[in-house]
């Protein structure tokens, strides 16, 4: 009777538990080196829509085991980011630890291709408020690799622009 009370028990456990699972992806003509300084530059989050700050001190490379905060655009109460692997120049994958009955896996992987440097970001939901947390965040985490794409390359635009020579009217202009 106990085995069967607790097989019942489990299967009702695993009926609320929840995965959901979406990736993004954008092409940028930004090199793959550009767009990983950016990435791996933990301090500056100013592109990042979702959060705003976060208390790694400038220059700190990311590695697997760094557990740092960061606080979001929606509340003052800071949210633990765990790194769990960092292949360089390719994947960057954290577990944000914010509220208990969610788990999420955010992983960044960046690929050079012939269109030019592709940047995927995959998010994983699991847990009972995972239809709550997606339904809240998603607009947000659509926007998160077009806003790493659009900062790196405003980025490179304003560095060339500053350093090109004027353009006149002649074609011969050495």
């Amino acid at each position: 009777m106990r085995a069967w009370l607790s097989k019942f028990i489990h299967r009702k456990r695993r009926r609320f538990c929840a995965s959901l699972v979406r990736t993004y992806r954008e092409i940028s003509s930004a090199s793959v080196d550009e767009l990983w300084q950016k990435l791996v530059n933990l301090a500056d989050v100013s592109w990042h829509p979702l959060l705003k700050s976060t208390n790694v001190p400038y220059g700190l490379v990311p590695k697997p085991g760094l557990i740092y905060q960061a606080v979001t655009r929606w509340s003052p109460i800071p949210i633990r980011i765990f790194v769990e692997r960092v292949n360089h120049q390719e994947l960057l994958s954290v577990r944000v630890l914010a509220i208990p009955g969610v788990e999420e896996r955010v992983t960044y992987k960046i690929e050079s291709t012939v269109c030019g440097t592709c940047l995927s970001y995959s998010v994983t939901l699991r847990g009972w408020l995972s239809p709550l947390i997606w339904s809240l965040s998603r607009p947000y985490a659509n926007r998160v690799a077009k806003a790493l794409i659009e900062a790196v390359e405003e980025n490179t635009l304003s560095t060339v622009s500053g350093k090109s020579k004027p353009l006149k009217d002649s074609c011969f202009d050495f």
